[in-house]
């Protein structure tokens, strides 16, 4: 008896905005050799993120059946699906009810494409899924153009080749955006570099993606499914013993914006809402720490959400510095949806149940199609590996808010996604993090405000 063909199917989708301009990207890929064999995309007009890697399921499973004679039988084709939403993943296993009136004719049309028996679902760490996420930023740079995603201009499987010493690392276990998966990258490149007596692990090339965010930030690497040996030298330095030469780090200065109006009344004031400007106190604010840094003459960079009280804040701190202030949208605050300007009295009282399943999981989004923090998680583990592979040996300060300052922390820390809620960050603080050439973190300060006294 033949067995069944084996296929992998890499999915994805976002949404700038959530909702907002839309599309999916899916490969089809052989497990043995890693080749490409099919790609889908398309720009899907305004959804939310949910719903476009939901179209990027369907669309990744219906390639992989034109690729089968009889897909009809599980005994033909065993398909095997990767995705970094875990929603998706999770519903799809059944570990997970659906619940959103969105999901269920999407859940139900992609248990349709094959039998239920054919096909298994595996989440993936962000960086494993960069193939699939180039082609959904394909799709909407193409839909932002008024047009459709065409294949025949597509460079998601030419631009990057899949470089198996990073994907040969072990698997990342944990929340997307872990500690583990945000040093992936700068692990791979130590040890790809030869070292005298060792042999390095080879392996053969195959196309994977160098992508950008679904926010539509710059581009990061990315990794492969593929498998090969790894050095002895690649764990990352631990403990207290002798370590290599890693020179020095890219160091973060988290800067929390000045106060706004909204900021002494606790209002959630994220990227959905009105974009308030800094209040009196929060320009003495600015004013102070920018002095404060200028004093200490450490600051060789400025980088800042684009969202206006953050830009305020930075460019007090560059007319100080002489510096020019470089925006990331992926510093950018939540967007709270429903929820922006209300108190979280307010909320309770509005929405409660949403409030609660928002505190209890980080996959959950606020009331009106807000971001989740694990949609956060992504986006700001994103901007901060493109940023420490901007910066590195650079002491650079990040303009941003309270989400981003605590995912950055959680994340050097490897803590959970709990403790987002168990860190005080206070207007215009200070925090600070390194970053070494062996994917360590070191938390050096948090919630600094003595030069607000």
């Amino acid at each position: 008896m033949t067995p069944p063909r084996q296929l992998v199917v890499e999915a994805d989708g976002g949404s700038r905005g959530n909702p907002g301009p839309a599309g999916y990207g899916a490969v089809v890929i052989d497990p043995a050799t890693g080749e490409t064999l099919a790609e889908a995309a398309e720009y899907i007009g305004i959804a939310t993120n949910n719903v476009a890697e939901y179209k990027g399921l369907i669309a990744g499973l219906k390639a992989a059946r034109a690729l089968a004679p009889d897909a009809s039988a599980d005994d033909v084709l065993q398909v095997r699906v990767r995705m970094d939403s875990k929603l998706v993943v999770e519903q799809m296993s059944g570990r997970w009810k659906i619940k959103h009136p969105d999901m269920k004719p999407l859940a139900a049309e992609a248990a349709r494409v094959l039998p239920p028996s054919a096909v298994t679902y595996e989440w993936i760490p962000r960086e494993q899924n960069k193939h699939a996420d180039r082609l959904a930023n394909e799709a909407m740079d193409a839909g932002r153009r008024g047009e459709q995603w065409d294949p025949s201009a597509s460079t998601a499987a030419l631009d990057t080749a899949r470089p198996s010493v990073a994907d040969a690392l072990p698997p990342v276990s944990g929340p997307p955006g872990d500690a583990t998966a945000g040093a992936a990258r700068a692990r791979a490149a130590l040890a790809s570099r030869p070292s005298a007596g060792t042999a390095t692990g080879t392996a053969t090339a195959a196309p994977v993606t160098d992508t950008a965010a679904v926010t539509g930030a710059a581009p990061t690497a990315g990794t492969a499914p593929e498998r090969a040996a790894v050095p002895a030298t690649a764990a990352p330095q631990a403990g207290w013993g002798a370590a290599p030469d890693l020179g020095a780090p890219a160091t973060f200065v988290l800067l929390r914006h000045g106060e706004t109006a909204l900021t002494p009344e606790k209002r959630f004031s994220g990227s959905g809402g009105t974009d308030p400007e800094l209040s009196a106190a929060g320009r003495r604010q600015a004013e102070a720490i920018a002095r404060s840094l200028a004093a200490r003459g450490t600051i060789q960079e400025i980088v800042s959400s684009p969202l206006r009280r953050c830009r305020e804040t930075a460019g007090a701190v560059a007319a100080r510095l002489g510096l020019e202030v470089r925006i990331d949208e992926g510093l950018r605050e939540t967007d709270f949806g429903a929820w922006e300007g209300l108190t979280f009295a307010e909320v309770r009282e509005r929405h409660g149940s949403d409030l609660d399943a928002w505190l209890a999981s980080e996959e959950a989004a606020p009331t009106g199609g807000g971001e989740s923090f694990a949609e956060v998680t992504r986006r700001v583990a994103d901007a901060r590996d493109r940023l420490v592979a901007r910066h590195a040996g650079r002491t650079v300060l990040l303009v941003t808010h309270v989400t981003p300052i605590k995912v950055l922390v959680r994340l050097a820390l490897g803590a959970p996604p709990e403790a987002l809620f168990r860190m005080e960050l206070s207007a215009a603080s200070v925090s600070a993090v390194a970053y070494y050439a062996d994917g360590n973190a070191s938390l050096r300060l948090l919630n600094d405000t003595s030069h607000l006294r």
